[in-house]
């Protein structure tokens, strides 16, 4: 199988495990590009709270937002565990501020419950669902929900091209 397929009659799906305000948090594989370690941010004024600025990946221009910043939760100190997860997002490669990556952790699709309206202050708009694992509990992020489409509109008009 060639990567970034997925099997048709799979009953579980593959997430990267990171954590972000002491809590744990997946996201699809299939839609992270790379992780890469904390570099310089170039700051780019007049761009949304959240978003730290860009970085130069390989002569490509990557948005980079701090999800702390993106749920309204209290911004946290960043580390050497402090990683930019590259992902997909909606056609647009952006980075993701994030504490610390774990793992790569298969999740059974009936392990995945629905989200609530709110869980640990992060509105359930931006939620996939939550996976129940033994005694752990993971937050799925929906990742085509993070940036709206006007914010992606917001980031091009200030040069910060997204696709």
């Amino acid at each position: 199988m060639a990567k970034g397929e997925k099997q048709i009659d799979s009953k579980e799906d593959q997430m990267v495990v990171f954590q972000l305000t002491e809590q744990t948090y997946g996201i699809d594989i299939d839609a992270v590009f790379e992780i890469i370690r904390m570099e310089a941010i170039t700051r780019v004024p007049r761009t949304p709270h959240f978003v730290e600025g860009v970085i130069n990946l390989r002569g490509k221009i990557i948005p980079v937002i701090d999800l702390c910043k993106r749920f309204n939760l209290p911004l946290t100190e960043r580390t050497s565990s402090s990683r930019i997860i590259i992902v997909d997002v909606g056609g647009n490669t952006i980075g993701m501020i994030v504490d610390g990556v774990s793992e790569v952790l298969r999740v059974p699709l009936d392990s995945i419950e629905p989200p609530p309206p709110m869980i640990h202050g992060i509105d359930a708009a931006y939620l996939r669902g939550i996976a129940i694992l033994d005694s752990r509990l993971v937050i799925l992020l929906n990742l085509e929900k993070i940036l709206y489409e006007h914010e992606q509109s917001e980031l091009q008009r200030f040069g910060i091209e997204t696709a």
